[in-house]
Formats: structure tokens, C-alpha cells, sequence
């Protein structure tokens, strides 16, 4: 049995690349310029993203139109 709810589940910077078809060092820039979803810091070099988090972030950048 898992210790983390399936609500709080956490990806990797690898994960979250693959689903949202970027690349691990666009997600680095979006980190360093704060413009992308919130994540963890585990340890110096282990970052994590909660995909309610993700998701969140998604949502807030959805668009029915062009600006």
C-alpha cells in the first residue's frame, strides 16, 4: 500500500516532460523564470510536481480565445 493518496501523486521532471511534450530543460527554464507549476525540492538536485499542482497550472493557462 502506497503512503501518498492517489490525489497527491507525484511526478518527476521526466514525467511531467513526456506527458506535456517538452523537453526536461524547458521545464528547468520555467522553474528558474517562476513561470511554471509549483514544484518540490527535495534535495538539491531531486525536484518533484504534484499533478494536482500541474493540473492546476493548466487550467489557469486555458484559453476560449486569443488576447
Amino acid at each position: 500500500m502506497s503512503m501518498i493518496a492517489t490525489d497527491r501523486e507525484i511526478l518527476t521532471p521526466a514525467q511531467l516532460a513526456d506527458e506535456l511534450c517538452v523537453t526536461t530543460g524547458h521545464l528547468a527554464q520555467l522553474r528558474f523564470t517562476g513561470q511554471g507549476p509549483r514544484f518540490m525540492k527535495l534535495s538539491p538536485r531531486a525536484v518533484r510536481y504534484r499533478k494536482a499542482d500541474v493540473e492546476e497550472w493548466l487550467d489557469d493557462r486555458t484559453k476560449v480565445r486569443t488576447e
